[in-house]
Formats: C-alpha cells, sequence, structure tokens
C-alpha cells in the first residue's frame, strides 16, 4: 500500500465534461464554506476518500466520539451537459512538497475522466471586515479570465500577491497540463479562525449563474449556518494554528488557499 497517498474508491461513477471545483480549508474557510454548500444542496455523491501522511498529524472527533484521520473528499453530481468533480476536506498538505504531490495526484485522478477545466476558490485576507466583499480571478489564460470578468468579477492583477496553497497550485500545475483554470478569490478578513460567511455567499453567487447549478439561495442561510457550526466543531483548532502564520499588511495583501 502506498501510505504517502491512499485514494480509496467508493463507487464507479462516469463523468461527462466533468468540471472540477475546489474548496479545501484556508483563508475565512470560504472555499470550504461554498463547496459544502453546493454538495449539500445538490446532494451530491461521494465517490472517493483521500488519506496521507502528508496531511496534518492529528485526529478529528466526531459527533460520536469516533476518531478520525483527516482526509479529502471527491463528490459526483450530473447537470445539465457536464458533471461536477466536487472537492472538499478537513485540511490542506502541511509542507509544500506535499501540497505539490497532492495537487498532481488530484489532476492525474481528474484526467482519467477526461477533465479539463477547473475552478478553484479561496480568500484575500484583509485587516477589516469588508462590508461589501468583491470576488477577484485569475487563470490559465486570458479567455477564461474573460468569462468571469464579463460577469462582473475583477482581474486579480495588481490585486493579490502569491495564490498560496491547493487553490493556487492547481491552477499553476493545470496550466502545464494545458486545462482550462481559473482561481475564485472573495474578500474577507484575515484573522484566524474567521469562518467568511456573507463572502462565501458571494462565491456561491458567481457558480450559481457561471455553471447554472440551480442552487435556491434562500436556503443558503440555513444550510451555511449548519456548515459553519461542522466547521467550528472540527476545523478551529487546525486553522487558528495554521493561519496564525499568516500576518496581513495594508501594502500587499497575502492570500492562502
Amino acid at each position: 500500500m502506498d501510505k504517502k497517498w491512499m485514494i480509496k474508491r467508493l463507487k464507479n461513477v462516469k463523468f461527462k465534461n466533468p468540471v472540477m471545483i475546489e474548496g479545501l480549508p484556508g483563508m475565512g474557510n470560504v472555499g470550504k464554506i461554498t463547496i459544502d454548500f453546493i454538495i449539500e444542496s445538490l446532494k451530491a455523491s461521494k465517490v472517493f476518500e483521500i488519506s496521507s501522511f502528508s496531511f496534518p498529524n492529528c485526529i478529528f472527533v466526531n459527533n460520536k466520539g469516533i476518531a478520525e484521520l483527516p482526509k479529502v473528499e471527491i463528490f459526483h453530481k450530473a447537470i445539465k451537459g457536464k458533471d461536477l468533480f466536487l472537492v472538499s476536506g478537513d485540511m490542506q498538505p502541511v509542507s509544500e512538497e506535499g501540497c505539490y504531490e497532492f495537487c498532481d495526484r488530484l489532476l492525474d485522478l481528474f484526467e482519467e475522466y477526461k477533465g479539463k477545466e477547473i475552478i478553484t476558490l479561496g480568500g484575500i485576507g484583509l485587516e477589516e471586515m469588508p462590508k461589501s466583499p468583491k470576488v477577484y480571478c485569475a487563470g490559465t489564460n486570458k479567455k477564461i479570465i474573460a468569462e468571469y470578468i464579463n460577469q462582473g468579477i475583477k482581474d486579480a492583477e495588481g490585486v493579490v500577491g502569491p495564490v498560496i496553497g491547493v487553490s493556487g497550485l492547481l491552477v499553476g500545475l493545470a496550466k502545464i497540463r494545458k486545462m482550462k483554470a481559473v482561481v475564485l478569490l472573495v474578500e474577507t478578513l484575515g484573522m484566524p479562525t474567521y469562518l467568511g460567511i456573507k463572502e462565501a455567499r458571494e462565491l456561491i453567487k458567481v457558480l450559481n449563474k457561471q455553471l447554472k447549478l440551480g442552487l435556491n439561495m434562500k436556503e443558503l442561510n440555513k444550510e451555511v449556518k449548519i456548515i459553519e457550526n461542522e466547521v467550528n466543531e472540527k476545523l478551529r483548532g487546525f486553522i487558528a494554528h495554521e493561519e496564525s502564520k499568516i500576518k496581513t499588511k495594508k501594502e500587499f495583501t497575502n492570500y492562502i488557499g
């Protein structure tokens, strides 16, 4: 068994024109909140679980008192004209090498299903709470960036610093493989343990319109509250430890995916 990367297939699914959407814990947890809302709302089915010795050296205790190792989960949902390849999870790899390896394995798996389009999600950490969070984008080519700018999304050029973590690296590695990829970044408070609920709402609106997901936005507040409680219970300690390493400065906007 390859203990470094253990990929467990839970069911056989045929993906048609798959689009990957990745949302792992990071700044404001906006990506995590967004992806979990989509999974819950669309009743997506889980098809893969990924565990690894490159994930944090900890366990999570669920609401039944059962210990669980950190894992990343991949869900499937067929929508009109395409299938969604939804990536959620408890955390990100802790090392730079582990992050590269994880993203590479994830792209290998996505390519098995002829996947060519990727959307990653994250937050731009600010020193103050944004009253009206703006969404920015960066991508592998001008064409995909234009698709989102036409929606009113702003170009990230000159606004953000390095996009750290899985959300950034997936886009960079996708470009090498000649895949179409974009990262959507929403302004959020750059404070450890902060949960960007209203910021995630902006990402959900963009994805709902771009991919025609048919999400019921009226259910958003109720569903997001449930997700918020789950994140609070499971991730707050780990996120606080990781994000305390990040310092946000006025003259240079930092981001962690």
